[in-house]
């Protein structure tokens, strides 16, 4: 079992995947490795296939072939056809911000963040709904709780999908273009909400094409293109000085967009 620098075993450990919708090869043998505590930040443009390495880490796709591990947990070898069993496992461990929200539209907020606690964890519904208060506090929404999300704003709803995530209490958080679905003036406070669990020590993998706050942000860059990792270092290297052309091309064009 690999190690990160400082020799602990890394919270997830992803090797060689493949994924194939149809024809089409989206993964093309993706290695990934984040270590406890960091923030791994997957830039690359649309179609580059990040978003599919998210769904297979959290079990919503099945690659075709290639491991994925989480510290404690076994490895999961999608070439050996694995049960379904271990697949929906993966979800044991990390959770997902979603870039549309992906709330129930019929449930209060509450409803929605106490959702996974009681009916998959199985958590006491008193223990589950006192978590989920104080976190909607710590984004100030506590005064939200009875609310639809129809009745919220766009940035509103995706704290409150950050706040759902967070109930599971996962050891890795899974976040998809969290902010691309905003207006730009709600842009902020889901970045800051981001920046905050950055600074408390979760594990995060982050898909964004918010450069800056990637910099300023994560341990670890990693861009994609094409289904495979082109350049990973720290961002100050692949967001600020990157050696691969294709890396430099994209990020001059975003930054100055």
């Amino acid at each position: 079992m690999s190690q990160t620098e400082d020799g602990s075993a890394p919270v997830l450990s992803a090797r060689d995947l493949h994924k194939r919708f149809g024809s089409v090869e989206v993964l093309k043998g993706i290695d990934l490795e984040i270590p406890g505590g960091q923030v791994v930040a997957l830039i690359g443009p649309s179609g580059s296939g990040k978003t599919t390495v998210l769904r297979c880490l959290n079990g919503l796709e099945v690659p075709d072939s290639g491991t994925v591990r989480f510290d404690g947990g076994e490895t999961v070898d999608f070439g050996a056809k694995p049960p379904r069993s271990a697949v929906s496992g993966l979800r044991e461990y990390s959770a997902m911000v979603f870039q549309h929200y992906n709330l129930f539209p019929h449930r209060t907020v509450l409803e929605n963040i106490i959702e996974g606690p009681v009916r998959v964890q199985r958590r006491p519904k008193a223990e589950a709904t006192a978590d989920a208060m104080a976190l909607l506090s710590r984004v100030g929404l506590e005064d939200k709780a009875g609310a639809y999300p129809n009745e919220l704003s766009g940035g509103q709803q995706q704290r409150v999908g950050i706040v759902r995530a967070l109930a599971l209490k996962p050891r890795l958080l899974l976040f998809d273009e969290p902010t691309s679905a905003l207006d730009p003036e709600l842009v902020g406070d889901v970045l800051e909400a981001i920046r905050e669990l950055a600074s408390e020590g979760w594990t995060m993998l982050l898909v964004t094409h918010e450069l800056r706050f990637a910099r300023d942000v994560a341990d670890q860059g990693v861009f994609m293109d094409g289904g495979v990792v082109v350049e990973s270092g720290p961002p100050s290297e692949v967001l600020g000085a990157p050696r691969q052309e294709r890396t430099l091309q994209f990020v001059q064009r975003l930054l100055n967009h």
